[in-house]
Formats: structure tokens, C-alpha cells, sequence
């Protein structure tokens, strides 16, 4: 049998509980984290063509120069270098970024699989840009959903 005293006992405990959990989601709602949202190559063609986004690729320059989406406005800011001793992180690539592109651009971040434009994303995003779209799949997904790339052929002199 409960006591008066144990009533409100219980009823403190409840209110203490939902005050709470009222907190919590309020934290969780006004956290100024963004989180990174990943799109398919159909989506990051369609956005960047509707001149919304601008493309930025995180490949090194000489991957770059291979090949990339075919937009008037690429971006081409390494993420990563390709050295003697594998690949380093570009330690220069926020200021790089922020040089060319403002924290309210639109932007879809690309790489050649997905993996650079995940990290290079993330970093933007913690650096306070506000709309940015992983590209999933990078440009091995452009090219074999045959989506338009630009091509480098070098000049041959005859």
C-alpha cells in the first residue's frame, strides 16, 4: 500500500523525468551540428545543371586532369596528394576552399569513389557550409551512368 508521501514522491519523479527528456530533444533540435546528406550522380546532375550547386572535386589535379564532370563552373580542390609515401591530407584544403567558394555556396563535393568527398564534406560542414551534398559514388558512378564528363587529351604535334 502507497502513502500519500509515496504519491508524491512518484509524481515528482515523473515530472523530473519528462522535464528531462523535454530538455534533451530541445539540445538535440537546436544542436548547430549538420549533418552530411549523401545524393546519387542523377540528383548532383540535376541540382548542379539547375545552376543551384556548383561541383566541387576533391580528386588530385592529375585525376583531375584525366577526366571530371562536365560543368562550366568545376571546382578543383585536392583533398588529398598523391606522395612517395602514399596519399597525404591536404593541409591547406579549408583555406583552399574558403578562397574560392562562400559558407552560403551550394555545393556537391565529389571524388572518384565517394570516400574523399565524404571526409572533404564533413570537414566543410564543420567549418560552418551550410548546403553541401556528398556526391555518392564519385566519378566511377558519373562515367557509368554516362553522364557527361570532359576529357583530357594531350596535343600531339606532328
Amino acid at each position: 500500500m502507497y502513502t500519500q508521501s509515496t504519491y508524491a514522491q512518484l509524481h515528482n519523479f515523473t515530472h523530473i523525468s519528462y522535464i528531462c527528456l523535454l530538455l534533451l530533444l530541445l539540445v538535440r533540435s537546436c544542436s548547430s551540428e549538420t549533418k552530411m546528406i549523401t545524393i546519387d550522380v542523377h540528383k548532383a546532375n540535376r541540382i548542379i545543371r539547375d545552376g543551384d550547386y556548383r561541383y566541387l572535386d576533391v580528386r588530385t589535379w592529375e585525376e583531375f586532369m584525366k577526366g571530371h564532370v562536365d560543368f562550366d563552373d568545376v571546382i578543383n580542390v585536392p583533398y588529398m596528394f598523391d606522395t612517395n609515401q602514399g596519399r597525404v591530407k591536404n593541409g591547406n584544403f579549408l583555406e583552399q576552399v574558403m578562397s574560392l567558394c562562400n559558407k552560403s555556396d551550394h555545393l556537391v563535393v565529389g571524388c572518384q569513389s565517394g570516400v574523399r568527398s565524404v571526409y572533404a564534406s564533413n570537414v566543410l560542414l564543420e567549418a560552418g557550409y551550410k548546403h553541401v551534398y556528398n556526391m555518392g559514388g564519385g566519378y566511377l558512378s558519373w562515367v557509368e551512368n554516362d553522364l557527361p564528363v570532359v576529357l583530357w587529351t594531350p596535343k600531339v604535334e606532328l
